[in-house]
């Protein structure tokens, strides 16, 4: 027998996937990977709010994933739910250019710990999950590559019953020193050749990104098979944006993507075996074994 929640929960993810643009078969990753990962999340809720951290690389598909799954959590399982991004919380374009001004100049590109305003994103959190009200959460707009107006932030109910807190870093840890000493990649080879930017994002992470992280009662990793997939499929992504003047082109995104790849390793070396659940994901991307702990 179908209830009014089943019938309400299959709508709202067909008009997601639909307005998404996402493959007809994303139904069926919904049913076999999804529903039993809001399920395992439904069976961990108590009386208090549950964040829930997913880590995922770029071009993984984690913030399609989050959403999808905040949908099932919402009409399936009647819970007050709120998303909140990693990215949400870069630092303003001008506070990272006056980092890159005054520690280096890479850090005037967005994506690295150091980046990020983890002051603003632990004092919303908290207010997500102790205020009576409305608390509205930041948005980050990637083609202005600045942050939008607090009035156009969305509003979310609270306390919110769960936080769904994604990124790229969420949960990572930090490398050792001797870790640091030797470059991943042309970028930190040329542009950080004393390897004083890879110490700053690494004392960083180590610091208050560590604070934040420790609030996460939960950790979802989406294991993807190496960084080479995650060169691909980000290149996929900005594909459709540069037709659109928004995106970068093959030379940008190449030396973008070298941002990221130091600690893209860390996570996929160190958090399979931290994480509460592991997502596998085949070159294709898609979700191929969930391991639960």
């Amino acid at each position: 027998m179908t209830t009014n929640m089943d019938a309400d929960f299959s709508v709202a993810l067909n008009h997601f996937i639909g307005q998404e643009g996402l493959p007809e078969d994303y139904m069926n990753l919904a049913q076999e990977h999804l529903i039993p990962l809001a399920a395992w999340i439904n069976n961990r809720k108590q009386d208090k709010p549950l964040l829930i951290g997913i880590n995922g690389a770029q071009g993984s598909g984690k913030s399609t994933m989050t959403a999808a799954l905040a949908i099932i959590l919402k009409q399936r399982f009647g819970y007050n739910v709120a998303t909140l991004s990693i990215d949400d919380l870069y630092l303003t374009r001008d506070e990272r250019n006056k980092l890159s001004e005054s520690i280096h100049p890479l850090l005037k590109t967005r994506g690295v710990p150091g980046t990020h305003d983890i002051q603003l994103g632990m004092e919303r959190i908290d207010e997500l999950i102790t205020k009576n009200g409305e608390v509205s959460l930041p948005r980050f707009d990637k083609s202005m590559d600045d942050r939008m107006l607090e009035a156009l932030w969305p509003r979310y109910k609270t306390p919110v019953d769960i936080l769904l807190f994604e990124g790229w870093c969420v949960a990572t840890p930090p490398q050792s020193q001797d870790e640091l000493v030797r470059a991943v990649n042309e970028l930190e080879a040329l542009e950080d050749k004393e390897g004083s930017w890879r110490r700053f994002v690494n004392e960083t992470l180590a610091g208050s990104y560590q604070q934040l992280f420790e609030i996460i009662d939960a950790l979802v990793f989406l294991k993807v098979p190496g960084f080479d997939a995650v060169t691909q499929w980000r290149g996929r992504q900005e594909s459709k944006t540069f037709k659109t003047g928004e995106g970068m082109n093959a030379l940008q995104l190449a030396r973008f993507i070298q941002h990221f790849e130091r600690l893209t390793r860390q996570s996929l070396e160190k958090l399979p075996e931290l994480a509460d659940v592991v997502l596998e994901l085949d070159d294709n991307q898609k979700i191929i074994r969930s391991v639960y702990r």
